[in-house]
């Protein structure tokens, strides 16, 4: 496996060694003691979670202040463009992102760890992303800020407007909205 860093220090994009012939491919997604050789987190992953999305769908930015989430997030089919968020009030990139375009082609996964934000903009007809977390969800415990926070300014490569549940069209601002200290 190859790590990559990002401007976020902790976000890593994760490359598998990938085994191709005329059948086809097979690579390991997750391997416990690998994952921990090559990005010194030693994360135990509680849940895994599937979505599928259409094109031009934005979910996010989401995240837990109580119970807080690392995610693993990987695509395996379509594209989309990743996106975490550094939330945490005392960070020297507060507010900063990274974007990582994941796809089924590239097997990139990105590893978010808890203090960030996290969401995605579906890129092909559609996605389906598949992420693991080191904490359940809650929804009294979820928390979102909005996608377009010009305090973020996160490079969306929108075609029209956003496909997005009103709970994420309505979500606070970082100027209100409840973050890591």
């Amino acid at each position: 496996m190859k790590v990559h860093t990002t401007a976020l220090e902790g976000v890593l994009v994760l490359e598998p060694a990938v085994f191709s012939d005329a059948r086809g491919f097979f690579f390991e997604s997750f391997h416990a003691s690998a994952f921990r050789r090559a990005t010194g987190v030693d994360a135990v992953f509680v849940q895994d979670n599937h979505s599928h999305s259409v094109r031009n769908v934005l979910r996010g930015i989401h995240y837990q202040v109580v119970r807080p989430q690392g995610k693993l997030v990987r695509v395996a089919g379509g594209r989309i463009l990743d996106v975490a968020v550094d939330l945490r009030r005392s960070s020297p990139t507060f507010a900063r992102c990274a974007a990582v375009e994941l796809s089924a082609e590239n097997r990139r996964q990105l590893w978010i760890p808890s203090g960030f934000g996290h969401g995605f903009l579906v890129l092909s007809d559609s996605a389906d992303v598949l992420y693991k977390t080191t904490e359940y969800w809650y929804a009294e415990h979820d928390r979102g800020v909005l996608w377009s926070d010009p305090a973020i300014d996160i490079p969306w490569p929108l075609a029209g407007p956003p496909i997005m549940s009103q709970k994420d069209a309505a979500a606070p601002t970082l100027s209100v909205a409840e973050l890591f200290d």
